[in-house]
């Protein structure tokens, strides 16, 4: 009996040896402090993350580490050794950060290839936006919230115009993520010519974003006159929720300080929808003949007389 339990074992341990590994994964937490992702030169190693990231590189890093994103998934590949040098990935959707400490090393012989790293989230509680904070969010909370937007400690406006001035000024490790903000697309060739008809500037959308049923845009404001300019919320033409500018003036054209930006933020649609109409130049045309036929009319009267 003996004899077979020993056969029976040997031939078990020569089976697995000669099974192929799997596809192991290693698994990382994501708690707020940086994580720690070792290279091998030459080779590459994928980082998962299931969701849609950017990641921002220190100046200078291209030559030494490809980095590609796909799909929720980060492609890292060093082409030199290289000391640890910190990687920010950005939630395209949320704006939350996950920091990589990522160092790479000349390959050993007989190394096998690392395996890949998936990242997932830590134990660590979150607020949710509009809640005091502390207040952690569990499974029964979700099962009883509402499907109705529930009563927020920040207004929505508020919220959206802080997010888009940390994108567009702030640097991306200070972003404050916020649940429910998404990047929406925005036609950059949008005409704006009726925005603020009353000042001598340009104006040209560069992001949006939105909460729920508002939105904000983006528009920078750029002086085309040689005088500074005092900036007016009442001056804006459109069916605006609320509007914010990043600067309370504008220098004259040419110096640095010529352009700004105004948060514009609308409800239930997006901003092309809250714009006044552009006068047509047929419309202009027609609306000028009677007043000229008139003028040319008492002409001729005044020359009979």
């Amino acid at each position: 009996m003996k004899r077979v339990l020993a056969a029976t074992l040997t031939g078990i341990l020569l089976c697995l040896a000669f099974i192929p590994p799997g596809h192991a994964i290693e698994i990382l937490r994501w708690e707020r402090l940086p994580l720690a992702v070792l290279l091998v030169v030459g080779q590459e190693r994928i980082v998962f993350v299931d969701r849609n990231m950017r990641v921002g590189l220190p100046t200078g890093l291209g030559e030494q580490l490809r980095v590609q994103s796909a799909g929720g998934a980060i492609y890292l590949r060093a082409n030199a050794p290289l000391p640890p040098t910190r990687l920010q990935l950005q939630d395209a959707e949320s704006g939350a950060l996950i920091l990589l400490d990522v160092a790479a090393e000349p390959a050993k012989a007989g190394q096998p290839p690392l395996e890949p790293v998936r990242i997932v989230e830590g134990d660590v509680p979150t607020t949710r936006y509009g809640e005091p904070a502390g207040a952690a969010a569990t499974a029964d909370d979700d099962a009883q919230r509402p499907a109705t937007a529930a009563r927020r400690a920040t207004p929505a406006a508020v919220a959206l115009t802080r997010y888009a001035a940390q994108n567009l000024y702030a640097p991306l490790r200070t972003v404050e993520p916020v649940p429910g903000i998404g990047r929406v697309n925005l036609r950059r060739s949008l005409a704006l010519s009726t925005l603020l008809p009353t000042l001598p500037v340009h104006a040209q959308a560069l992001a949006a974003w939105r909460l729920e049923d508002h939105w904000v845009t983006a528009v920078k404001l750029t002086n085309t006159s040689g005088r500074w300019l005092d900036l007016d919320p009442r001056a804006l033409q459109g069916d605006f929720l609320a509007a914010t500018f990043q600067h309370s003036a504008l220098g004259p054209a040419g110096r640095a300080a010529d352009t700004t930006v105004v948060y514009l933020v609308t409800r239930g649609h997006g901003l092309a929808e809250s714009l006044l109409p552009k006068l047509a130049p047929i419309d202009a045309a027609v609306n000028l003949r009677p007043a000229a036929a008139a003028g040319q009319a008492e002409g001729g009267a005044r020359d009979e007389k």
